[in-house]
């Protein structure tokens, strides 16, 4: 008698482009509201409803920056839906990562390339790469001095990237296809932080008109404000058509 097996269940992508931006609003709508009412300690730490819930979402960063975490997700994952709505764009926000801080955005083009890309902000200052010690450092401004800027983003997305090629197959990716696919990490400075404006004119890269800080350590990262996010997605997409 031959044995009858059982069917492979259909595969599912993590939450992403519509669903998942719902997901981020929602959990800014918790957010606030625990906010108003107490103060934002209620959810404390809190284990997950479910693993891809939006309480979820919310739970991935820590209590005193969720609510701005999450507002910068909702603003730019609605703006690239948007913008590369033709060109099949994957969002996927906040995709927790052990041990680190969650991978912002991964952003996937099918066939085409991927970018992952790390939101930071601290506050009113300037962002300076340390050339002598491979490191980012933090000049606030009327404090003077500089601080090392830890954990090092350009590490995080180093990091990202390996995590990523070991756990293709959450995305549904060959071994192949995670590791041949060009791949762009990106830090981008929420306002009013912003890089240094007097660096070496070696560490810039041109791309697509751009003039760009381009960073390497364990590898390539470009750093950008937030308002140049698209016209460097499609600076970086239009290499690849």
């Amino acid at each position: 008698m031959t044995a009858v097996k059982d069917s492979p269940s259909e595969f599912q992508l993590p939450p992403h482009n519509k669903p998942a931006l719902e997901m981020i609003r929602e959990a800014i709508e918790h957010e606030s509201a625990v906010a108003l009412a107490a103060g934002g300690f209620a959810l404390g730490t809190g284990g997950f409803i479910s693993p891809f819930g939006w309480l979820a979402f919310a739970l991935a960063y820590k209590p005193l920056v969720r609510i701005q975490k999450l507002a910068r997700l909702e603003k730019l994952t609605a703006l690239l839906l948007d913008e590369f709505k033709s060109d099949e764009i994957q969002v996927f926000p906040v995709i927790k990562v052990e041990n680190k801080n969650p991978i912002d955005l991964f952003i996937r083009f099918p066939r085409k390339t991927h970018l992952f890309i790390s939101i930071r902000s601290k506050g009113d200052s300037e962002i300076v790469y340390n050339e002598k010690r491979e490191i980012l450092q933090v000049k606030r401004k009327n404090k003077g001095g500089l601080r090392t800027w830890e954990p090092c983003p350009l590490v995080e997305l180093a990091d990202y990237k390996s995590w990523f090629d070991k756990n293709r197959d959450l995305f549904g990716m060959s071994s192949r296809e995670a590791q041949k696919t060009p791949t762009a990490k990106v830090l981008v400075l929420w306002p009013p932080t912003k890089a240094a404006e007097d660096h070496n004119s070696h560490l810039y890269s041109e791309l697509g008109g751009m003039k760009i800080l381009a960073l390497r350590r364990k590898g390539t990262a470009f750093v950008i404000q937030q308002e140049e996010i698209t016209e460097f997605i499609k600076a970086w997409l239009a290499k690849y058509k």
